[in-house]
């Protein structure tokens, strides 16, 4: 059965189309590491099936991951693809043989980034692509104009309908502004790690969506006595409280939790449904010291 919007936390606008604020990250399904085909292809297929089903409209992807296992699965469920579904990708890096993630910004690896994600995806048109500039501990300083007008041209030609950036500072957020719209920013950002609060709040005021990556803290999940007690005390489960305090931070925030399991996305959605009391939000806001 479909779940509403507003048991989705809500909506808010991703570009041209409204989206339940509960999306899903695709980034899981692929193999240990985001490298290799999933351990269980059938159940990567049913959790993709099942996201859509539940009411999600907002799918997170990137043809490095795996490398193409996650756009691939993406295409084998659910193409043809519903008109209110926005399939997110990212460009800006590769897989190596190892398994690492060595960037690839330069224009003319981007042009073929967005053309591999367009054949894998089986699409004439991306929904919507991320910049992803940065590196693993964060936004790196410095112009992101070559790359993003690489994209903007893109755009102008028709095979993307939306552009965002992603692991940027705020800097780079208003040098992509003045080459071309973007609907969305999608940074490190949850409960013990608050930088990006100035721009959080910017991006509401301008009606653009923020889409924390990394929400219960990565590869090394948030511990924190404080956010367990406030958890134990809802009969809730860390991992939901962290999702709904997410939620209750501002409305522009989607969230793109991901998971290769259908109970844990079940569990993820339904953490949608939780209210923060007060007292419960101040507790965890000191989290991040």
């Amino acid at each position: 059965m479909t779940t509403t919007p507003s048991a989705l936390g809500g909506s808010f606008r991703l570009g041209d189309r409204e989206v339940p604020r509960v999306g899903y990250g695709a980034m899981q399904l692929a193999g240990p590491r985001v490298f290799g085909p999933p351990k269980d292809r059938d159940e990567a297929l049913a959790v993709l099936r099942t996201a859509v089903d539940l009411g999600i409209r907002h799918i997170d992807t990137a043809d490095f991951y795996g490398p193409h296992v996650t756009n691939e699965l993406i295409r084998e469920a659910l193409s043809p693809y519903r008109d209110d579904l926005v399939v997110v990708t990212k460009v800006g890096a590769r897989r190596d043989a190892k398994g690492g993630w060595p960037p690839a910004r330069e224009p003319e690896d981007l042009v073929q980034q967005v053309h591999d994600n367009l054949q894998r995806l089986g699409v004439e048109a991306l929904d919507v692509v991320n910049l992803r500039m940065g590196g693993q501990s964060g936004p790196t300083a410095g112009t992101i104009a070559r790359q993003f007008e690489a994209l903007a041209e893109l755009r102008e030609q028709g095979l993307i309908r939306e552009l965002g950036v992603s692991n940027v500072d705020a800097e780079q957020i208003a040098e992509a502004r003045t080459i071309a719209p973007i609907v969305c920013v999608q940074n490190l950002y949850n409960l013990a790690n608050r930088a990006d609060d100035r721009v959080v709040d910017l991006l509401a005021d301008e009606e653009i969506a923020y889409v924390p990556y990394f929400p219960l803290g990565g590869f090394s999940p948030i511990q924190s006595d404080a956010l367990q007690e406030v958890a134990a005390g809802l009969e809730a489960t860390p991992m939901a409280v962290a999702l709904a305090w997410l939620l209750q931070r501002s409305p522009n925030v989607l969230l793109i939790p991901g998971t290769s399991s259908v109970a844990h996305l079940r569990d993820n959605v339904a953490a949608a449904s939780l209210t923060l009391p007060a007292e419960a939000v101040a507790r965890l806001d000191a989290i991040a010291g």
